[in-house]
């Protein structure tokens, strides 16, 4: 038995139908009972900031999918321990690679990060670039016209699927060959987001145009809807340029024997949700 964590999420929702296909049984875990999941999925309830809410979730469990973050992450790992599973496989991402302890976004990875290495579970730390799942940002927009609007719009990113994502995760949690490993994934392409809305606009038939948008007025609009730590940390990474996630890597062909999907494979799938 697998437990999934952020089950209905990007990432997790990929992994819960990835194990599924391979026969392998689920148990996902949310915080809602009317969650939607596969009728083969087993449900539990329970929020990861709660460890003790979890308990419950491990019983039977060899294998866990954790997200990072949470408030408690040793004392959330005490009880992955404490329950018996054999293994844990972290979804991090890049902000973890450097010692930035002021960067809220770094922050939270690294301390994860150091939280799985100490839990005496064997683990292996997955670290993406940015998903591409992330376009589905721009929805609003395309359904009121053909512009997007963007911030950071010189910034180019190796982007993976989630998909992709998944299926290193599903390969780690099946073997111990990939214990200890800090995998750095990405995409096939390094993309500008302008590289993005000539691929999306070619899916969809349409002549989408890109807008860039000054940091100005991306610090104002992102300040309306997160934290202020948060903003300086995403501006840090793409004004200051203190994270670099341009670069193309081999890895999940090298741990899934598949190359990833292309920006424009991601585009087709997910065309629906911009018409």
């Amino acid at each position: 038995m697998i437990l999934v964590t952020g089950a209905t999420g990007n990432v997790g929702a990929e992994l819960v139908g990835e194990l599924t296909a391979a026969g392998v049984p689920v148990r996902a875990l949310v915080r809602r009972q009317d969650a939607k999941l596969p009728n083969e999925v087993q449900r539990a309830v329970g929020d990861l900031n709660q460890p003790n809410s979890v308990a419950p979730a491990l019983r039977g469990v060899r294998g866990v999918f954790l997200l990072s973050g949470y408030q408690d992450m040793p004392r959330l790992l005490a009880r992955i321990r404490a329950a018996g599973v054999e293994r844990v496989v972290l979804l991090s991402g890049g902000a973890a690679a450097g010692s930035d302890l002021d960067n809220a976004i770094s922050r939270y990875m690294i301390g994860s990060e150091e939280a799985v290495r100490a839990s005496g579970v064997a683990w292996t730390i997955l670290r993406p670039c940015a998903f591409m799942s992330n376009a589905l940002r721009w929805v609003p927009q395309l359904h009121a016209g053909n512009v997007v609007t963007v911030p950071f719009a010189g910034v180019s990113n190796a982007l993976i699927d989630p998909y992709d994502i998944a299926r290193v995760a599903a390969t780690a949690l099946s073997s111990d060959q990939h214990v200890g490993q800090v995998y750095r994934l990405s995409g096939p392409q390094s993309l500008l987001p302008a590289d993005q809305v000539r691929a999306l606009g070619a899916v969809l038939g349409r002549d989408l145009r890109l807008e860039a948008q000054s940091d100005k007025q991306a610090r104002s609009d992102m300040s309306a809807n997160m934290p202020a730590e948060y903003v300086q940390a995403f501006f840090s990474f793409y004004v200051d340029g203190t994270l670099d996630e341009s670069q193309v890597l081999p890895t999940v062909e090298e741990v899934t024997g598949k190359r990833p999907r292309t920006f424009e494979q991601w585009a087709q799938l997910h065309a629906d949700a911009f018409r």
